[in-house]
């Protein structure tokens, strides 16, 4: 059985990875099973300066999801080369950086370092709803998304993956901006807009009032999206939001996802990622499918 994809010239073991800002730079999972077991790694959102994120609470439960709205807290690019990278480097798996910017300038600095380091690609995160500036403003049209995406690709020589956000009208319309504008992929959905009140404080629950909605409750609209945009672009799709099992996995490559990423699932079950894994392939058995590439896309419309 082959389970080897190759995704946007990123060639990895089988098609699973985990998504950004859910499993930090891979650390605390790995007390739990050997990461050289995933397709890829997914880093948590990295900027080019140090970020402290947004103020608490950041984080609630909401009935099959959560909420949060963390404002990518993170040490910044250059800790992340000195401390995080080298770690990750001990693992045979490949590594993708999640890059979130404030203005064009700063993500074009950004991927010109680490066009530098020992990672295999960039995904380039326009699509985060809980940051006063950047990422999701540039995110929501056409015009933004290509205009982004170009100042970085003439920057950056590594495979370049664009997170689009669900928050949008027409989503095919910023995945061809990524498109024309050079990338190499498609990661989609990041959260959903949401929020959460407590009654009795009359408040809402986060600080920001407001966050990303992540978790089973969306794994719906995810897949509708991942479907069209498979349909509107040429480039390959990642698909993710909501995916906590294998037939969660199947179902976003049967509509049009040559790889997945697990989020919020991994705090529900930090295993879930190779359980995820064994699932695809107990599919593939179940169905005398020798090869994982021969279910992308492969979804028999009514």
């Amino acid at each position: 059985m082959n389970t080897e994809i190759d995704f946007a010239g990123i060639k990895m073991k089988n098609p699973v990875t985990v998504a950004s800002g859910t499993f930090g730079y891979g650390r605390e999972f790995a007390e739990f099973y050997d990461l050289s077991k995933l397709g890829a790694v997914i880093t948590k959102g990295t900027s080019l300066k140090p970020r402290n994120g947004n103020r608490p609470s950041r984080v609630c439960e909401t009935p099959a999801g959560m909420l949060n709205s963390i404002g990518l807290q993170n040490p910044g690019v250059e800790y992340f080369a000195q401390n995080d990278l080298p770690f990750l480097r001990k693992f045979d798996t490949k590594i993708i950086v999640n890059a979130c910017g404030n203005t064009i300038e700063d993500y074009v600095e950004l991927c010109r370092i680490l066009n530098n380091l020992e990672i295999d690609a960039v995904e380039l995160n326009l699509s985060c709803p809980n940051v006063c500036a950047g990422c999701m403003a540039f995110g929501t049209t056409y015009e933004g998304v290509k205009e982004v995406t170009s100042a970085v690709r003439k920057v950056l020589d590594k495979p370049l993956i664009v997170k689009l956000t669900p928050n949008v009208t027409d989503i095919t319309l910023t995945a061809k901006g990524a498109e024309d504008a050079g990338a190499d992929g498609i990661s989609a959905i990041n959260t959903l807009l949401g929020m959460k009140i407590d009654i009795e404080k009359r408040k809402p629950v986060l600080a920001n009032n407001t966050g990303g909605l992540s978790g089973p409750a969306i794994k719906p609209v995810a897949v509708r999206m991942v479907y069209q945009i498979a349909k509107a672009v040429k480039i390959p799709v990642m698909g993710l939001g909501g995916i906590v099992n294998g037939d969660d996995a199947v179902e976003f490559m049967l509509a049009g996802a040559k790889a997945v990423s697990i989020g919020a699932g991994n705090f529900i079950d930090p295993y879930v990622a190779p359980k995820t894994i064994e699932g695809i392939e107990d599919y593939l058995e179940r169905h005398n499918i020798n090869d994982v590439n021969d279910i992308i896309g492969k979804v028999e419309m009514n």
